[in-house]
């Protein structure tokens, strides 16, 4: 890692989760290389667990793909000084209304290192229960017509392989998942 130096960095646009940055970065051997990428805040995804075993999945439409997915409640971790377990938390009252009494950290990973820097902390929740009415949150926009659906495990990971489920995110979850819980 010492062979790669930053030499310059500049912001070139700044958005409303991300930064577009630009680098020029020593190379080993001689040379430089300028990179752009996606400066992000991060994630969290927590994957709800139900006593059946089963996992509950929403259907989300996504603006750059132009469709709705499959996926996991998630969110960003934009709140400042908040643990990422708390940030998992909220995203699942927010997206589905649902507690969890414990939650287990599946692992942290990046989306993709060639373009961004976007760090996601798996977690899985279980003994969940609803949040009470009046804590609810108001889900707007593209979150306004999330609805949870609870999925068997196994079906969940053939609808990955079938191409049912293509969020990368969702399917890495439902492996972590499954890795998990034969662990156990």
């Amino acid at each position: 890692m010492s062979e790669y130096r930053v030499l310059d960095s500049e912001i070139i646009h700044r958005g409303w989760c991300y930064d577009l940055t630009a680098e020029t970065v020593a190379m080993p051997g001689g040379g430089t290389a300028r990179r752009e990428y996606f400066d992000h805040c991060g994630a969290v995804v927590c994957v709800p667990l139900d006593e059946e075993g089963r996992v509950g999945l929403i259907r989300q439409y996504r603006v750059p793909a132009k469709e709705l997915l499959w996926e996991f409640p998630a969110g960003l971790r934009d709140v400042a000084g908040e643990h990422p377990a708390d940030a998992a938390r909220r995203e699942l009252a927010e997206e589905v209304d649902l507690q969890a009494d414990e939650l287990v950290e599946l692992g942290e990973f990046y989306t993709t290192p060639g373009i961004s820097n976007e760090r996601i902390l798996y977690y899985l929740a279980t003994g969940l229960s609803p949040v009470p009415e009046a804590d609810r949150h108001e889900r707007t926009d593209e979150e306004a017509a999330i609805e949870l659906v609870w999925w068997d495990l196994d079906k969940a990971l053939a609808a990955v392989a079938d191409g049912e489920i293509r969020n990368g995110v969702c399917a890495l979850a439902l492996n972590l998942t499954r890795l998990h819980l034969e662990r156990r």
